[in-house]
């Protein structure tokens, strides 16, 4: 993806002049944090509140090494690249994989891209030039082609086709370019019909962000989609990373009332507002036919119920021509309001121009950043007003940052290709789908289908534990009784989680610290992560916030925390 232009004049800007508001954007969600992608083996101190794997072989007919050992099968043998001392794969990771048995392959004939040899995987390419998002990547310089992130999938695929269990079949990438931006949802949709009826995929890997077109066409097929976007309600072959939208609001609805409510403004930049109890409003990005006034006015309801009163709320449009127009109404009403801590839940280009109005309209508030894309990232925050942003706190997504040349995503390339990720932008992105899907298709067995890789791909335990990694797991664990969505939720709880991220992190930012972006860019301004970066499930969060406190806080691990690295 190339930096946009800065010609003003030039067709990149009348193409922005014509564009629309734009969705919240995920597509760099895991630029800085790894993924518990649930794989761990049975010999982990820190598991989540999921069975172990030992016990009777996978409703998939899959058998794990724990199971085969609990049963005392000497019959079975595992794949080359199972380390038979541990009983998990033999990768360097901290996160290994348990290791399955072979077993012959069975075909369903009613299942298309799978043959007893081979599986077929459409990987979408985006664009390399996109207004919209160039637009937005224009302040972090993002210059990955797409032919580096083809070229990283690919190295990646072929890391875990060595050592997965893969039932004797290959999985066999297939790339799509996209033929429109990423708004485009008419060429979503066409190109969604190509990857299932031109190219033959079982699964595909990625799409485009700023569209649902590409996801609903694709479920509609019965195609496995991973790290697909716009899924507003759970879709039974649509695995998203992030969390739902209920879902991260219930965790800021946790987080303000545990930590915040009731409590001084103490972190705004007005001495005035400091001694004040927090007056809180909200402001939110709000799209043409999107939910985000409905997922509101749900946050509204779910603070008021811990006793939480929100003062203004304001939706605001990601439309370049008139956002300074926006910004100066914006600001206005909220300091008008006597609102000492504004609630932000937006993208990523947008706190520019509100927090420049603010300095230009002498209004110090805090800011409170809600779940928003890339807005909780150092690279986006040093392009903001930083006598606004010193005052900025909240929550996060996203991980503990750690050096990128000992993470997963680069350590596990380089050890098995010998360089670094071509894509080295982007490959923290890129990796969650191929070590995803890899992790479910041991588990779904040896007939494989959509309906046994969600059985397996359900089946993964999780972790927890970690600040450099999140928690993921699908399916009914116990951290969300209602599912991805409570409305979705037609039998008695639990019901199924079709997202993954279910933790997250304080973070606040410091004006003065030093350090690398997470695109290795160095620079004044950086996000520093409370106590360590310590993750909080649902209900876990503790009274009194970290924020602003530097006793134990970390902007940067140069060396994983202990018991993180690599085995």
């Amino acid at each position: 993806m190339l930096p946009s232009s800065s010609d003003a004049d030039g067709p990149r800007s009348s193409n922005l002049r014509r564009w629309g508001p734009l969705a919240i954007i995920v597509v760099i969600l895991l630029i800085i944090g790894g993924v518990v992608l649930a794989t761990r083996g049975g010999d982990d101190d820190n598991k989540s509140s999921a069975s172990s794997s030992a016990g009777p072989a996978l409703s998939t007919g899959a058998i794990s090494f724990n199971q085969a050992k609990e049963q005392g099968r000497t019959d079975l043998t595992f794949p080359k690249g199972c380390d038979t001392s541990t009983g998990q794969v033999a990768i360097p990771t901290n996160y290994p994989a348990e290791c399955f048995a072979n077993l012959p392959a069975e075909t369903d004939p009613n299942t298309q891209g799978v043959t007893n040899d081979s599986i077929t995987v459409v990987v979408y390419i985006a664009p390399d030039q996109d207004a919209v998002l160039d637009y937005i990547t224009a302040a972090i310089h993002n210059e990955d082609t797409g032919d580096q992130a083809q070229e990283t999938y690919e190295g990646y695929n072929a890391l875990y086709q060595a050592f997965y269990q893969t039932y004797g079949r290959k999985v066999n990438l297939k790339f799509l370019r996209g033929s429109g931006q990423s708004t485009d949802a008419v060429a979503a949709r066409a190109d969604a019909v190509k990857a299932k009826e031109e190219l033959g995929a079982f699964a595909v890997w990625g799409g485009p962000v700023l569209t649902r077109a590409w996801t609903d066409e694709l479920n509609a097929r019965g195609v496995v989609c991973l790290g697909c976007f716009g899924v507003n309600t759970p879709q039974p072959d649509v695995f998203a990373i992030g969390a739902s939208a209920h879902q991260s609001s219930d965790q800021l609805t946790e987080y303000i009332s545990k930590r915040l409510n009731n409590k001084p403004a103490k972190f705004a930049g007005d001495p005035a507002l400091q001694s004040q109890n927090r007056v809180f409003g909200h402001l939110f990005i709000t799209t043409t036919g999107g939910d985000e006034q409905a997922n509101a006015d749900k946050l509204r309801d779910k603070l008021s119920g811990q006793g939480v009163n929100l003062g203004p709320r304001i939706p605001y449009t990601l439309d370049p021509a008139r956002l300074q127009e926006q910004a100066a109404s914006v600001i206005s009403q909220l300091k008008q309001a006597g609102v000492t801590s504004v609630i932000f839940q937006g993208d990523p280009v947008a706190p520019g121009a509100f927090t420049q109005e603010a300095t230009r309209q002498n209004y110090f508030p805090e800011w409170i950043i809600g779940p928003s894309a890339l807005v909780d990232t150092t690279a986006f925050g040093r392009t903001y007003d930083q006598q606004q942003w010193s005052h900025a706190f909240g929550i996060s997504a996203l991980t503990a940052r750690i050096d990128p040349q000992v993470s997963d995503a680069f350590n596990l390339y380089k050890w098995f290709n010998g360089t670094t990720p071509p894509a080295i932008d982007t490959a923290g992105v890129l990796w969650p789908q191929p070590a995803l899907f890899y992790a479910a298709l041991q588990a779904a067995g040896p007939k494989l289908s959509a309906d046994t890789f969600r059985a397996g791909l359900f089946s993964l335990p999780g972790a927890t534990g970690n600040v450099t990694t999140q928690t993921i797991t699908y399916g009914q664990h116990g951290y969300w009784p209602d599912g991805s969505q409570p409305e979705t939720c037609k039998t008695p709880p639990p019901c199924d989680d079709y997202n993954g991220i279910d933790d997250y992190t304080e973070f606040w930012w410091d004006v003065s610290g030093t350090g690398p972006d997470e695109i290795r860019k160095d620079g004044t301004g950086i996000i520093q992560y409370s106590e360590g970066g310590k993750r909080f499930l649902p209900g876990q969060w503790t009274p009194d916030t970290h924020a602003f406190d530097k006793n134990g806080a970390v902007a940067i691990y140069q060396t994983p925390p202990a018991g993180e690295g690599a085995k």
